[in-house]
Order: C-alpha cells, then structure tokens, then sequence
C-alpha cells in the first residue's frame, strides 16, 4: 500500500487541509522549523502509531490542545502495478490520542479497531533519519528493534505472541524482583516464556534468513574492501545449544540477584563483526553509514518480495550522507517501487538522484505548516 493522502487535526504546527501524494516519490523542502519533519512525523503515527522523534504523544498534539488526530488514504500503489480502481482509495486508516484521558482511537475503514496491528499492517513505514545510524553503533534492543520490524511484516502472528511474550516477562521479573523465589511457581513461568520464546526465535530466524539473503545479494554490488570479512549473525538471546528452560534453571540465583530476565528473546542481538571484532569499534562512521543504508534496503527488498510496498520516510539525510550515497539509496528504492517521502532544507535536485531514469515524484515547499505542491 501507498499512502497518496493525508490529513491531519492538531498535529504540532501542521495546516488541517487534505493533501494528495503520490503512490512513488515525494520531495518536500522548507526551512527549519517549517514542518517537514512533521509531515513525516504523522505518516509514521499510521505505520506506528507514535512519533520517530520523541516518546511522548504531549509534544507532537497543537499547543493548548488535547486531542491529535491523523487521516490517511492507501493505494494499492507501485507494488501492484498501481490503482485497480482509478480515483478510489483502497483503505482508509485513522488514529487519534487523547493526551489528557491518555486514550488512543484506531480505524481501519471507518471500523474502529483494537490493536495498532492492525492498522500498521497496512501501511509499513520504515524511517531513515540521522538517528538510523545507532543500528550498528547502538545497543542489541536498536538491532532488536530493526529486526522485530521486518518479523511483524512477515510473519502476522508475531505482534501477538511479542505481546504475551513481554507480559510472561514481567510477570518473571516480578517474582525475581521479591528475592523469595517459589520454585514450583517459577517452574510454571519459566515453562510458558520458553515456548513463547521458542515461537518468538522461530519468527525471528526465518525473518533474519530472508533478510540476510537479501544483503548478501547487496553486497555483492559493493565494491569496498570490508565486504569480505563482514559477517551478520542472529543471536537468539541465550546459548540456543541447550534449551531455554534448563538456562534459567541453572542461572536462577543470577536472575535472582540481579532481579530480571537475563535470558531469552528479551536479550536477542544481530551481531555485527568484520573480522571477527564488532563494526562499531573497527568500522568508520562513513562505512558504517553504508552499512546501515544496506541493512534498510534488505529490509525493502525482504518485504517487496512479499508482494508488500514499504513507506521510506528519509529525513534530512543530506546532513548525514553525500551525494553518491544518496543516489544509490535512492535507486535502490525506486527500483524495489518503495514508495518514499523525503526532505531537504534546499530544493531537491532529482537529476541527482536518480542519474538514469527519473521517476514520478511531486514536490512540495512546506512553509509553516503547509504544503504547497511545485
């Protein structure tokens, strides 16, 4: 699905008027503070359902407002070959957030529904901003993060068993927290995490295949040194040669001491090392800004493969990457027929950008909040 349109009702400093996009590239420039970023912001609450930028509803709705609200209309997009209806909308998908009774209303089609799942499913948003880059220098739950992203698209059960699985662990945590551990009682836990956990990794294993094979085929365009010695290995969270069940029991007075989980699905890694030794420490932030950029078009093409059009939204990435970097980026996803929204402070030059074929885009200059199509 493509998202060719959107409204939005105190969402920051953004204009309430509908505005129309298209199914493929979007570019939209404006100066600092303009509302680029927020534009952004309210696609990614429909794919899900918070902001990219920070972790508090509070700050994204109007100032002196209570409730934010997001409207967006899907298109079978470029994935499909484009519109099987021209002029009509293929789904219609809404969020709401009421900050102050801290309730959030879904709607998929004018039916409300309960789990963000089921409206994220429709539109998968995947964010490439400055902070993207923590991937490879930040800590296992980012990586965790990237993959969970890619398992929820391709395998439906997954948000639900992530779910039970995350409520099992506090639950655990609970019991390890009060010191006095009842072993029957833990027995009963540790047996409903370990098959949870079992089904997470399995979804988690089969996802990361798919994604490696995609990678590797990227890799093979790359003309870099580094290509050769590196390697992407899936950690599981725990010694995976020996059942999870029998980790626990043998760590218990560990857990116990510590007062948490300290194996499972919880701990889960992409382990990312060029000769053995971990990219963050022998990797240059440039070459590890190549890394990322090929990890994100993997994540595309796992998903594109699946008959399935991801929404990139690309944030100012022009202070974060230089032009043959965001050529290749940019190429890559128009021939995945990603759909893609991106910003820029200066008005875009698409020549640059896609040097052999241009592609359908519409551009937009966004001043206080409003978006103007050139």
């Amino acid at each position: 699905m493509a998202l060719v349109k959107l409204q939005t009702e105190h969402f920051r400093n953004l204009s309430p008027a509908p505005v129309s996009f298209s199914p493929s590239i979007n570019l939209l420039y404006g100066e600092n503070g303009s509302g680029k970023t927020s534009v952004l912001e309210a696609i990614g609450y429909l794919g899900l359902g918070r902001s990219f930028r920070v972790g508090r509803h509070q700050a994204v709705v109007s100032h002196g407002q209570q409730k934010l609200t997001v409207f967006g209309g899907l298109d079978m997009g470029m994935a499909d070959g484009g519109r099987s209806v021209p002029g009509e909308l293929s789904h219609r998908v809404g969020i709401s957030r009421d900050v102050l009774a801290k309730e959030t209303t879904l709607r998929v089609d004018g039916e409300a529904v309960r789990n963000l799942s089921s409206l994220a499913l429709h539109l998968p948003v995947s964010v490439i901003d400055p902070g993207v880059f923590d991937i490879v220098a930040g800590g296992p739950g980012k990586r965790r993060q990237f993959l969970d992203w890619a398992v929820f698209h391709v395998e439906h059960s997954f948000a639900s068993v992530w779910q039970q699985c995350q409520r099992v662990t506090s639950q655990r945590n609970q019991i390890l927290r009060t010191g006095r551990i009842d072993d029957a009682l833990m027995k009963v836990w540790d047996s409903q995490y370990t098959e949870l956990a079992e089904r997470l990794t399995k979804a988690r294993k089969e996802t990361f295949r798919l994604f490696t094979t995609a990678f590797d085929s990227l890799l093979g365009e790359i003309d870099a040194p580094w290509v050769d010695g590196l390697k992407l290995d899936f950690y599981a969270g725990w010694d995976s040669s020996k059942s999870l069940f029998d980790v626990l029991k043998a760590h218990r007075e560990q857990e116990r001491k510590m007062g948490h989980t300290l194996y499972g699905p919880n701990r889960a890694d992409i382990r990312l090392r060029f000769q053995g030794r971990p990219v963050s420490e022998t990797f240059s932030r440039g070459q590890q800004k190549t890394l990322v950029i090929l990890m994100k078009i993997a994540q595309g093409m796992v998903l594109s493969n699946l008959g399935k059009q991801v929404t990139f939204l690309l944030d100012d990435i022009n202070a974060e990457l230089d032009v043959g970097h965001r050529a290749m980026l940019a190429q890559k996803l128009y021939e995945l027929r990603c759909q893609v929204f991106l910003t820029s402070i200066e008005p875009p030059r698409p020549e640059e950008l896609w040097q052999n074929t241009m592609p359908e885009y519409r551009l937009f200059h966004v001043e206080h909040g409003k978006l103007t199509e050139e």
